[in-house]
């Protein structure tokens, strides 16, 4: 149960969205330029990175919400998606996605834990400035995004079929276009 009195029948973050709609738009605004704006990442990879992040931060709605809007934009979706979370070493993705998703995880865990290892090894793997600061700046969001969901205890389905239709109008519309109006 939500430890405020959120609008029923919106989970995780639409509740709070649609109680404070004065936050929801600027937190969509951030969302759509990290994960859809310009970016040498691909969308799908962008997504990735803020489903993995959730995933260790446990945000059960931010990693199923995301890793369906990543599953949408990657060759071999859900495959992909299950192959990281369970060990991101042999997951069938790039060199480069594999270091960008380890920086992510050094964040996860505090800002001072990426260290220049994790750097190099992003580098060596081929992502320049702007990849690494992007994947720096999806993982810290998406820290704050979760403790958001989580810390008003929002519910949300644990079925990754109810974030499907969501996923689409995402994936085609962005994430601004679903903020709901602030009222006069």
């Amino acid at each position: 149960m939500p430890h405020i009195d959120l609008p029923e029948g919106l989970p995780g973050i639409l509740g709070p969205m649609h109680f404070r709609p004065q936050t929801a738009k600027p937190l969509n605004e951030l969302a759509d330029a990290l994960l859809r704006g310009d970016s040498p990442l691909s969308r799908g990879d962008r997504e990735l990175i803020a489903a993995y992040t959730s995933f260790l931060n446990s945000c059960q709605f931010c990693h199923t919400s995301h890793a369906t809007f990543a599953a949408l934009q990657l060759d071999d979706g859900w495959d992909v998606i299950d192959a990281v979370v369970a060990d991101v070493d042999t997951a069938p993705v790039s060199d480069k996605v594999r270091a960008l998703l380890k920086v992510a995880a050094a964040v996860q865990r505090g800002g001072l834990h990426v260290t220049e290892d994790h750097i190099a090894a992003a580098r060596a793997a081929g992502a320049d400035d702007v990849e690494i600061h992007d994947a720096v700046l999806i993982a810290a969001a998406f820290c704050m995004f979760n403790r958001y969901v989580d810390g008003l205890a929002t519910v949300s389905s644990p079925d990754r079929a109810d974030y499907a239709e969501v996923g689409r109008m995402i994936v085609d519309h962005g994430y601004a276009a679903s903020s709901p109006p602030i009222p006069d």
